[in-house]
């Protein structure tokens, strides 16, 4: 056969493997054999040709098999987003995908947040846990890049690319995975970006436009349902959100009804009698714990129910806080302490224990509670309009009172008018006077006095004829509770309205001038201050002061058993001297020395302190001057 009539198998061969889509290295074996066979030279550059479009036909052929291997990727990662419901299930499928469509070493997406960063929310392919959740500024990176451009963004060699903004977190990532080259598309909803999604290899590459398109075209996919279920996930939210306010009304409008029951309950009881007992009953019932009510003094009145074991010391600072404050006090240990006031009065505290936590209706409750209480107390004791303690003092203390008048007021709130009284002033240093004032009114009423405030000061009108220890008392208590030096005087004792005024005045005198001598912090009766006392009282008890300074010198010589008075006279007026005092008294010098071991015994070892020497020879010179007088007038009035 000729060799040209030959060359039609060639053909015919280059068509067989094109229709086998065999492989490059066969087709230039069939046209080198065709030259090795002798085809004639005509022939030879149409073989030749023909060869390099045999290959290009075979190039188009595989084209549009990966054309269509990927288009059918994409609809199955279509139809695998679509059966996703929730965002974390969507992000899984497109890294993966993406990772197995461009055969990368790492895929993942990062989402922008309000705050101008974006996070990434999921990651397929990594090594290393530093990818998911690691957050970058919207402007830094690849990302960067794609937010400003609004497309798709690559470098072959990420870490030498120095045309990008550098962030050392993704650098980190970077090295830490060992990734060469990275590819970034958008995320869009229309034309805003709201994420990026990342495919990078651990070697050099050069992303194809095919590539760069494909991995597009997955990302417009995903957009879609991602951003569907975000607005999904915000309308899950927005309903959560809906119900929770709906069950938090029907709570609400269920606590409105029963405390609107309770209130109503409560007041009948009160009006039909003011029956505290039933009416503690009901509130316990109501709160579903225990109730004890307790006056001003801190005595329980009415109780129901049982928990409630506070200690006194307790019981006074949860009432003293919760007076001070106006207001319901929660204490640690469960319990609240309620304020009973009617016009600033302190009509006691109610202490509540309940079971369970209460709830914010709940504690609107306890104020009506309160106001419940309150009225109940004015009813039963018949005196809405009543005076009041702290006005009965104060209008003592403003103005002159008629001692029918003040006997009255007084009687009616059950206090003795003819029996003996101090007046007490307590000073807080340092302010804090409400936490004082609560405390006086229930210190007050607790031993049947009144109290006021004043000039800064709460004063106290107690029964009792000791001045000394009514101070000590009101500043061991008061002291400790505030936590801070109170400054007591006292003065007194005195009967009816008379004097009152005259004490207070004598009072307040006393408390300046112990603050002056000691200090902030000290307490004392006037009497206590010796002559300075004398001088400080608005009666100059001359008699008194004798009688405290030298009343038991005076009684030993009244029984004839020595000439003490005399003998003590003597030694102040030679120096403190026992010689020169033994001359004067013409005695032996140990006789002076026996009266003056017998005065020690009867003034105590410091009689000869200057402070006290000085006190001694004042009553004395007083006692002398006054036992002239008697016996030249009649005694003294």
């Amino acid at each position: 056969m000729r060799d040209d009539a030959r060359t039609p198998d060639h053909v015919l061969g280059l068509l067989a493997l094109l229709a086998e889509e065999a492989a490059p290295a066969r087709f230039e074996e069939v046209l080198q054999r065709a030259r090795q066979e002798g085809s004639v030279q005509p022939w030879e550059g149409y073989l030749d040709r023909l060869g390099d479009l045999a290959l290009r036909v075979r190039s188009l052929i595989g084209d549009q098999r990966r054309r269509e291997a990927d288009l059918t990727a994409l609809v199955d990662a279509a139809r695998e987003l679509s059966i996703q419901n929730d965002l974390a299930g969507l992000l899984a499928v497109v890294t993966k995908k993406a990772r197995i469509l461009l055969g990368l070493s790492i895929t993942y997406v990062s989402l922008r947040e309000d705050d101008g960063v974006s996070a990434v929310h999921a990651s397929d392919g990594e090594t290393t846990t530093r990818n998911v959740g690691r957050r970058t500024p919207d402007f830094l990176g690849i990302a960067g890049e794609i937010h400003k451009k609004e497309t798709a963004v690559w470098s072959p060699d990420y870490l030498e690319d120095h045309r990008l903004a550098r962030d050392e977190g993704i650098d980190d990532f970077v090295r830490a995975e060992g990734l060469r080259a990275v590819l970034g598309v958008p995320l869009r909803r229309g034309s805003t970006v709201f994420g990026v999604l990342f495919g990078a290899d651990r070697r050099v590459r050069h992303f194809t436009p095919t590539e760069v398109s494909l991995l597009l075209s997955l990302a417009d996919l995903a957009a879609g349902p991602i951003e569907r279920t975000g607005q999904l996930a915000r309308a899950r939210a927005d309903v959560t959100h809906l119900e929770r306010d709906r069950s938090r009304f029907n709570a609400a409008l269920t606590s409105v009804h029963h405390m609107l029951d309770v209130h109503q309950r409560a007041f009948d009881l009160a009006l039909d009698g003011g029956d505290l007992q039933a009416l503690m009953t009901a509130v316990s019932h109501a709160l579903d714990g225990a109730v004890v009510l307790r006056d001003p003094g801190g005595r329980p009145m009415a109780s129901s129910g049982e928990g409630v074991d506070l200690l006194p010391a307790a019981v006074d600072a949860a009432a003293l806080e919760a007076h001070t404050r106006g207001e319901p006090v929660h204490r640690l240990d469960g319990t609240w302490a309620v304020p009973l006031l009617a016009a600033g009065e302190n009509l006691g505290v109610l202490l509540v224990r309940p079971e369970l936590p209460l709830a914010d209706g709940d504690a609107v409750l306890l104020r009506l509670v309160a106001q419940t209480t309150t009225a109940a107390l004015l009813l039963q004791r018949g005196a809405v309009d009543r005076p009041m303690r702290d006005d009965l003092l104060n209008d003592v203390l403003s103005e002159p009172v008629r001692l029918n008048a003040f006997v009255e007021r007084a009687r009616r709130l059950a206090l003795d008018p003819s029996a003996p009284h101090v007046l007490v002033v307590a000073r807080p240093e340092y302010g804090d006077m409400a936490r004082a004032a609560a405390w006086a009114s229930s210190y007050a009423n607790r031993l049947s006095g009144l109290h006021t405030r004043r000039d800064g000061c709460v004063v106290l009108l107690l029964p009792g004829g000791d001045p000394s220890g009514a101070a000590r008392k009101v500043s061991r208590e008061l002291s400790p509770l505030l936590g801070r030096p109170v400054s007591v005087s006292a003065a007194g004792p005195g009967e009816g309205t008379v004097g009152i005024r005259s004490l207070h005045r004598e009072a307040m005198r006393t408390l300046e001038a112990l603050i002056l001598l000691h200090g902030p912090g000290a307490s004392a009766a006037t009497a206590d201050l010796g002559f300075l006392g004398l001088l400080l009282s608005d009666d100059h008890d001359v008699e008194g002061f004798v009688t405290s300074t030298i009343g038991r010198i005076i009684d030993y010589d009244s029984d004839g058993s020595g000439e003490l008075l005399k003998t003590l006279r003597a030694y102040f007026d030679s120096g403190n001297n026992q010689r020169l005092a033994a001359d004067i008294l013409h005695v032996h010098p140990n006789t002076v020395a026996r009266r003056l071991e017998r005065v020690t015994q009867l003034l105590g070892g410091d009689w000869q302190r200057p402070a006290e020497a000085l006190q001694i020879q004042l009553a004395l010179l007083l006692h002398r001057a006054r036992t002239a007088l008697v016996r030249q007038t009649g005694p003294v009035r």
